[in-house]
């Protein structure tokens, strides 16, 4: 009998449909995630055996409604897992998580289902549907026919042996990342090894010593990309190279290496596409992404990828020159400039050719001040909204907060969690989760919470962000604004449920604003005295835009592209070494600089193996081509240009909400960028931001003008 005291079971009644996060145990996420199960089972099982015709109502909107326990319950799960993950919470989700792909298995695979969903697509020209219903016609059918509905029992019975082993290995990934990621911390003796690093900084490290029983020392932990941020502060060499050898190390071979995980799910992967008709991994995914093929894919990367590559070679020349400059001035002997050395001499020399220190800038960005009066404020001016605390309210940990948000007429839209600082038991990155979708259907508004890693402060003492972490906050609040301004019929539709290529794209918008003059002034204080930034920074920062963006542009690649080659396999293909499989792929892709390694290497790419990234990780460069073609048209219209009338901004915001960010995927998501921006887009901005424009005559060394 289920337990009448777990707060699971029931609706949550708190405001919105706040998870009740106090008090849960583990029985009571097991207990609702299988009743969950149950009672999803016994609700589709009523659609597929009805012996009436297959109507929109009796089938399709009937599977929407189907799976609310489920669906609350998972979502408070795997939301613990991710941001408050214990050793036990993670034993169980490698537990549920076959399970849970078995039940999904059950609905999908269904031929008595998909028998009335297939009769409703034949006839959808004749059912006069409006567009959002006729889009949920499509889309079930779609993903049925794309999860193996309409293959024979053997070729479903392996399917659902494929995906439950998935599941299980994605899980092990996180787990096994996750535990090398906290063993390979570097442990330093002498505070002379931190020279570089500010005091903040530096108590942190003492206090992540502390916590770990390593009292007199200080603790450097690692991040969940390959350069550690510390890398462009520290000026003892040989801890950075210790550091960086530690975030490459994890995954590696050890007590939790992650190779022959990752061989298993290419190899499932693979098979899977084989079942299904197509040549590989990569080609499932991008067929109902925006991308349509791997062809496509590389059509667009391929030629970023040349271009980066020559813009490193050039950057690394001027690092080298840097080098020089700094031993000559040290007395030090000359060196090679090594993959650990990159980030230190390019802010030494982002420093002497633009007079920039981005560490220098921290004291600026205190966290706080950065949400209310930054993130906060930008999307008041844009789209009316407003926030107010609720300390009545409470998220998984005490030092979450909550905050209710406002339409501009005053109308509730839901609530807004941020979970700031890292510890050992939360994921890496930064990321966004719905507790509770949106959904007119449902009768459900929004709740969503923002996860970032930033290193938390010495007790006291405030949370200073670096520029980086200011964007990364924005960025992750774009995620945030599409969740809370869908407006959506259907709950498989809502807010950020788009395809992945295409789900990066409004929060890459939203950081166009991080240095608006309307929004800049007022979060970057100085955290002490409350004055502005100095005079020029932001010109200064401005001229520096396309500073690094070789490097930047290089080492997304890498891991992109490495992405589509591991997912690019067909069938029976066989790796013998993941590191000699990395090595050969980054050479083809013409990106095998030793001193540029991809932003994620295999044994550590989570986002491949373990967060749903799987031949997607393109759509971070993908979606920044309808980013910064977004960004010209808000300039065009003149509502992002400095001085401009705050009436024209919000135009601008609301007609951006009304044809993009309220649709979610009620539409076909190109359809709604299209409504929005007028026409397809255009790659132009992206390569002038990124500096990549291709080189004219008058560019190239030695030439002068006509």
């Amino acid at each position: 009998m289920p337990d009448p005291e777990n707060p699971l079971l029931a609706a949550s009644p708190l405001p919105f449909g706040l998870p009740p996060f106090a008090g849960l145990s583990l029985e009571h996420h097991r207990e609702a995630v299988e009743q969950g199960m149950v009672e999803q089972a016994a609700e589709v099982e009523a659609v597929a055996a009805s012996t009436e015709p297959p109507t929109v109502e009796n089938t399709l909107v009937a599977l929407e409604r189907s799976g609310e326990l489920l669906q609350r319950a998972t979502a408070v799960f795997f939301h613990l897992v991710g941001s408050d993950g214990d050793e036990a919470l993670r034993a169980l989700a490698e537990e549920l998580s076959p399970r849970l792909s078995e039940h999904e298995d059950s609905i999908t695979l269904d031929r008595r289902l998909f028998a009335r969903v297939d009769a409703l697509h034949e006839q959808l020209d004749a059912l006069g549907l409006d567009e959002e219903t006729a889009e949920l016609v499509r889309a079930t059918h779609r993903d049925m026919v794309q999860a193996g509905a309409a293959l024979d029992d053997a070729a479903q019975q392996r399917l659902r042996e494929i995906n439950a082993a998935e599941a299980r290995l994605t899980s092990r990934f996180q787990k096994e990342l996750l535990a090398d990621t906290r063993a390979r911390a570097v442990v330093v003796e002498d505070v002379a090894e931190l020279d570089g690093l500010d005091p903040a900084a530096v108590d942190a490290a003492a206090e992540a010593a502390a916590a770990r029983g390593l009292d007199g020392r200080w603790l450097l932990t690692c991040t969940n990309f390959t350069n550690h941020p510390a890398l462009g502060r520290l000026h003892p060499r040989e801890t950075r190279r210790r550091l960086f050898d530690a975030q490459v190390a994890r995954g590696g071979d050890g007590e939790h290496d992650t190779a022959p995980l990752v061989l298993e799910l290419v190899a499932l992967r693979a098979e899977r596409a084989r079942l299904l008709g197509f040549p590989d991994h990569a080609s499932v995914v991008t067929a109902v992404a925006t991308a349509g093929s791997p062809a496509a894919v590389r059509a667009r990367l391929d030629p970023m990828a040349a271009t980066a590559a020559r813009k490193v070679g050039e950057e690394r020349a001027a690092l080298q020159e840097e080098v020089e400059r700094h031993c000559a001035e040290t007395g030090q002997p000359l060196f090679e400039l090594a993959a650990w050395d990159w980030a230190y001499y390019t802010e030494r020399l982002r420093r002497r050719r633009y007079d920039l220190d981005l560490a220098a800038l921290r004291p600026w960005f205190e966290a706080g001040r950065v949400l209310r009066e930054g993130v906060f404020r930008a999307a008041e001016l844009v789209y009316g909204l407003t926030f107010a605390e609720r300390p009545d309210l409470h998220g998984h940990r005490e030092e979450v907060e909550v905050f209710e948000v406002r339409d501009a007429d005053g109308t509730p839209l839901g609530l807004y969690l941020l979970d700031l600082h890292r510890r050992d038991t939360k994921n890496g990155g930064a990321w966004a989760n719905s507790l509770v979708s949106q959904s007119r259907l449902l009768g459900t508004p929004t709740v969503v919470s923002n996860n970032l890693n930033v290193v938390a402060p010495a007790p006291g003492q405030p949370t200073l962000l670096s520029l980086d972490e200011v964007t990364t906050l924005f960025h992750e609040f774009g995620h945030a604004l599409h969740a809370l301004l869908s407006d959506v019929t259907y709950p498989r539709f809502s807010g950020t449920r788009v395809p992945r290529d295409f789900v990066e794209f409004p929060s890459q918008v939203n950081e166009m604003w991080v240095l608006d003059p309307r929004v800049l002034p007022h979060y970057a204080r100085h955290v002490e005295t409350g004055e502005p930034l100095p005079d020029g920074v932001v010109e200064r920062l401005s001229a520096a835009e396309t500073f690094n963006q070789g490097f930047a542009t290089a080492e997304n690649l890498a891991s992109a592209l490495l992405d589509q080659e591991w997912h690019g396999l067909a069938a029976g293909e066989q790796v013998a070494s993941v590191p000699e499989f990395q090595a050969a792929a980054l050479a083809r892709i013409g990106l095998d600089d030793p001193v540029v390694p991809p932003r994620y290497s295999t044994r550590y790419f989570a986002h491949a193996f373990a967060g749903g990234y799987d031949a997607r990780y393109y759509s971070y460069l993908w979606s920044e081509v309808l980013d910064a073609d977004t960004v010209a048209w808000f300039t065009e219209q003149g509502g992002a240009a400095p001085g401009a009338d705050p009436v024209e901004l919000r135009a601008g915001g609301d007609h951006f909400r009304a044809e993009l960010l309220s649709r979610g995927s009620s539409r076909d998501p190109m359809s709604s960028y299209r409504a929005f921006r007028g026409r397809d887009p255009e790659e132009g901005p992206l390569l002038a931001r990124r500096g990549l424009l291709p080189a004219t005559p008058t560019d190239e060394p030695g030439s002068a003008p006509d």
